[in-house]
């Protein structure tokens, strides 16, 4: 066999990282509740070989197929102004090969029981298509030297159901359990301010489909810089989230009001709703777990928003480990504004040429219900990209064990801030064979991350403003 200097090299930084890691995992175990030592924290400093700010492994993989990572998209390219939509970074760049149903067994070793499923149930149109992998992956300085300051101070309390000493990012960046690294997800950095113009679509089996505008503003007091770890706890706020449905005219006026807490025993998830046909403001405690999500057609739960969202309480919570796998990544070709809705929505799943997969690293956590709740989902399996800490795939199982839906997220850098989230979601339920496609903006504006929000907008009072417009 021949190999190249740059696979040798690979491979040599490859064995010499899993050395390290090794040692560094098993000689420093620390309580399961979280807190690190400062020693192996400062192999999260950016100075350092062994790991990203977040946690992620920075060298590459033995074949060399996954790069190392050397900072990610560091500036914003070229002629880039507030407003517009993202450019693909590597625009030249061709596939490298595509799996299809007739070729998907020799890679499930790299693949999700999901997106096997998606091969088997659409088997003359599902295919996913190879690209070289970039590791894109970047985030503001002090995000990182708040992911170091989180990884000694951060722990769990109230089994799990809260955190404390943790601010702007995700708490844990050297998780050692499966309820760590999914508060490393529900807290990944993803901005303070912002409004989204999120539009999202059902189709029909024959691939009909309604659009269904909403905004949401949403401010995230937990990832404020301006608030001290002291406030942040005082306060126990997470995020104040406010959505208004647009369009369709049957559906406009609807309005939800949310104010999700951090330790969520002492205070519960707040709601409100807005419904313009009876034209009054409502408090709204179900608005959580398996209740059906805003305007999905009863195709995804409340707490799979964002992939997963709420109180991890129902569930029993498992750190499987990592593993190398094909995921939607850098999806800037599906971002476009190029790209209408009609040319994203078709039957079946969304139009796969636009999809842009990659080779990276991702946990994997499993989560099994718990025998004294109910839920519709009986297990759940989330991958989190090790980049991110963002989810890039789930997998929802119902009470008979049988998987029921598949959730893929779709990345890319909103390299003005920076940082990494989806600009499409897409909730496939394997039982109706039809899908939700949410965060839809081709045809709308982009999120705004420094839009201008004033705490006025999260009452109720503004709720009832707002319907009477």
């Amino acid at each position: 066999m021949i190999y190249t200097k740059k696979i040798v090299k690979a491979k040599l930084n490859f064995i010499y990282s899993i050395l390290i890691l090794i040692t560094f995992y098993f000689a420093n175990y620390d309580n399961l509740n979280g807190k690190v030592n400062p020693e192996k924290a400062k192999h999260l400093s950016i100075e350092n070989s062994l790991l990203t700010p977040v946690g992620a492994q920075r060298a590459g993989n033995s074949e060399g197929t996954i790069p190392e990572w050397t900072g990610g998209i560091a500036k914003k390219p070229s002629g880039y102004k507030k407003g517009d939509f993202h450019s693909l970074p590597f625009k030249e760049e061709k596939k490298l090969f595509t799996i299809t149903i007739d070729n998907y067994e020799g890679y499930k070793d790299k693949l999700t029981n999901g997106m096997i499923k998606l091969f088997q149930t659409y088997p003359n149109t599902f295919k996913i298509n190879i690209y070289p992998t970039h590791r894109t992956a970047s985030y503001p300085e002090w995000v990182y030297e708040a992911s170091i300051e989180n990884a000694i101070n951060a722990e769990l309390i109230e089994n799990g159901n809260g955190i404390r000493g943790g601010r702007l990012t995700s708490p844990f960046p050297i998780p050692e359990n499966g309820l760590q690294a999914i508060w490393n997800h529900i807290l990944v950095f993803q901005g303070t301010y912002m409004t989204r113009y999120n539009s999202q679509s059902a189709p029909m089996q024959d691939g009909s489909y309604t659009v269904i505008k909403i905004v949401e503003k949403i401010y995230t007091a937990y990832s404020d810089i301006n608030l001290s770890l002291t406030e942040i706890e005082e306060k126990n706020m997470l995020k104040y989230f406010l959505q208004y449905i647009k369009s369709p005219a049957r559906m406009a006026g609807h309005i939800l009001l949310v104010y999700e807490y951090l330790n969520q025993i002492k205070q519960q998830r707040r709601s409100w709703i807005y419904n313009p046909g009876q034209r009054r403001v409502r408090s709204t405690p179900n608005i959580a777990y398996d209740y059906p999500g805003t305007a999905s057609d009863g195709l995804r739960t409340t707490d799979d928003w964002n992939s997963f969202n709420g109180s991890p309480d129902r569930y029993d919570w498992k750190l499987i480990g990592k593993k190398e796998i094909y995921i939607p990544y850098n999806c800037y070709k599906l971002h476009s504004n190029k790209n209408k809705y009609s040319d994203i929505l078709k039957p079946g799943h969304i139009n796969q040429d636009l999809v842009r997969y990659e080779f990276h690293r991702v946990w994997v956590v499993e989560a099994n219900l718990k025998e004294q709740y109910r839920h519709v989902y009986k297990k759940r399996v989330f991958y989190l990209d090790e980049d991110s800490w963002n989810c890039v795939s789930a997998e929802m199982y119902d009470r008979r064990d049988n998987l029921y839906r598949v959730l893929l997220t779709h990345l890319i850098n909103y390299y003005e801030v920076p940082l990494v989230w989806t600009t499409l979601d897409v909730y496939h339920d394997l039982y109706s064979r039809r899908y939700l496609a949410t965060q839809l903006d081709n045809e709308d504006k982009i999120i705004d991350f420094s839009t201008k929000i004033i705490m006025k907008d999260f009452t109720i009072d503004s709720l009832r403003r707002m319907g009477i417009r």
